[in-house]
């Protein structure tokens, strides 16, 4: 089990250490008792015994990979007991201030509900969110699916068109195979149009257009606050767009370009300079010929890009798939239909809906409503469900302290004991904090979990700790009473 690109590991070191020889000493401890009781302890002392090695699942990865299943787990293992669950998360889950936190655990072999504390009351996910949407396009669109963008022709021999497809992750270089954002790359795509062109005898100057048809409505969704469009949470949404709609792949933060459309046609007509085709000042909006398609690029896969959501808690990617979900539902591809065919796929799973109110797909609009007790039953879907094409979203969640938006949580003596155990979705906006996720217990059970806080102290550092202590008791649990 393990997560693609986790190798930060260094942060966990100084609490593994605190926590790795108490632990085996206390095995050792119950394993004299036990000797004790039956008499044997001469014999013990005459031979000294090995301590009862730490199960597998309970010991710090030495490395992540991707699995696409949830082991090791073992079925014979005792269900921890519902009361004792109850005890333990009482004494975490609790508010650093104002504000409540709901949270449901099941146990997903038999989706027997172990914990509940107001886990049907409609709360503000935050980016929890993505896990519908990841559930929705892997359901719609398939796991193996790649968005093309192609570059075509038009009924004017000297114009291009470079028509979007749904790839919101294009690079500005060469395409790169073994790449998420970047697999399919402007400059790779420009010199495959300056091969088209010079063997159609075309020697410019071109004309550039885009064509952003695919994707209808507003660019903007209406109920994000402009204040988190202006940090750069999001930016209006086009089907074609560079680095998930930024600037530059390596920043993440500030302002993004707010036509992604033309920004990306703008690159793509001075890569094809570069590649040595005369072209025409300026960018414009037109329409191909489909027939005539000079060039294409082909995106990472519907799974990798779901993964890269989860991991890095892209809203911008979460909208584009929300987008291309409704279009492989038959839907138009716009924000209120992108919600419809989340709506629906999860229907089809036979997952609740109709207390959910959804104002988009990846989190950030305020008006979202959905309980904890639809995410614990996402997860579980994803984990252990009979629709195995949701096993692809796993590599995606966050590992405890190793990677992703949980990369540098999970490191201090009240939370380290969940440290590489934990996989789980954060969700954060003001007042929200929300956690969704699985681990193994100590007895080999899997456990998914949803921890969503509303109305909390904007800032209280204690709202995070909570949710991860309270992860961090289910990962060691026996929980037998």
């Amino acid at each position: 089990m393990g997560v693609k690109n986790g190798n930060a590991r260094s942060g966990l070191s100084a609490a593994w250490g605190r926590l790795k020889w108490p632990l085996l000493l206390a095995v050792v401890l119950l394993c004299l008792g036990a000797v004790v009781v039956s008499g044997m302890v001469p014999g013990l002392l005459g031979t000294p015994k090995q301590p009862h090695p730490v199960p597998a699942w309970q010991q710090k990865p030495e490395a992540l990979s991707g699995s696409g299943t949830v082991l090791p787990l073992d079925d014979a293992a005792q269900l921890p007991v519902p009361a004792e669950v109850a005890r333990l998360l009482d004494g975490t889950l609790k508010p650093d201030g104002s504000g409540s936190i709901s949270g449901v655990v099941l146990d997903a072999s038999t989706g027997k509900v172990l914990f509940d504390r107001q886990g049907s009351a409609k709360r503000i996910p935050a980016s929890n969110m993505k896990l519908l949407t990841a559930v929705a396009a892997l359901k719609a669109l398939g796991p193996e699916t790649r968005f093309t963008t192609r570059v075509l022709g038009s009924e004017d021999p000297s114009t291009v068109v470079l028509t979007g497809g749904g790839d919101v992750l294009l690079g500005g270089g060469a395409s790169d195979p073994s790449a998420v954002m970047g697999r399919a790359g402007l400059a790779t795509l420009a010199s495959d149009t300056a091969s088209a062109l010079s063997a159609a005898g075309i020697k410019g100057p071109v004309t550039v257009q885009v064509d952003d048809s695919l994707f209808s409505g507003a660019p903007l969704n209406p109920a994000w606050s402009l204040d988190d469009v202006a940090a750069g949470e999001t930016a209006p949404l086009f089907p074609l767009a560079l680095n998930s709609g930024r600037y530059s792949p390596t920043v993440i933060a500030g302002p993004r370009p707010q036509d992604s459309a033309v920004t990306t046609a703008r690159a793509f007509a001075e890569q094809l300079a570069a590649a040595g085709v005369a072209v025409s000042t300026g960018v414009e909006r037109g329409k191909g010929v489909p027939a005539k398609v000079l060039a294409s690029a082909e995106s990472a896969t519907v799974s990798e890009q779901v993964d890269l959501m989860l991991e890095t808690s892209d809203n911008f990617l979460a909208e584009a798939l929300g987008r291309m979900t409704a279009a492989a539902s038959g839907l138009k591809a716009t924000y209120d239909d992108a919600t419809t065919a989340v709506r629906q796929r999860l229907a089809d799973l036979g997952i609740a809906t109709d207390s959910m109110e959804l104002a988009d797909v990846s989190g950030l609009a305020l008006d979202n409503q959905v309980s904890a007790r639809t995410f614990a039953e996402v997860v579980r879907a994803i984990t252990s469900g009979p629709e195995l094409s949701l096993r692809a979203a796993l590599d995606g969640f966050p590992v405890a302290g190793l990677t992703g938006t949980l990369d540098n949580r999970y490191v201090d003596p009240g939370t380290a004991g969940g440290a590489g155990l934990v996989r789980a979705k954060t969700g954060t906006l003001n007042t929200v904090i929300a956690l969704s996720g699985y681990v193994v217990d100590a007895d080999g059970r899997l456990l998914v979990f949803s921890f969503i806080g509303n109305g909390l102290e904007p800032g209280a550092a204690g709202n995070k700790a909570a949710m991860d202590r309270s992860a961090s008791v289910l990962a060691a649990c026996g929980c037998r009473g």
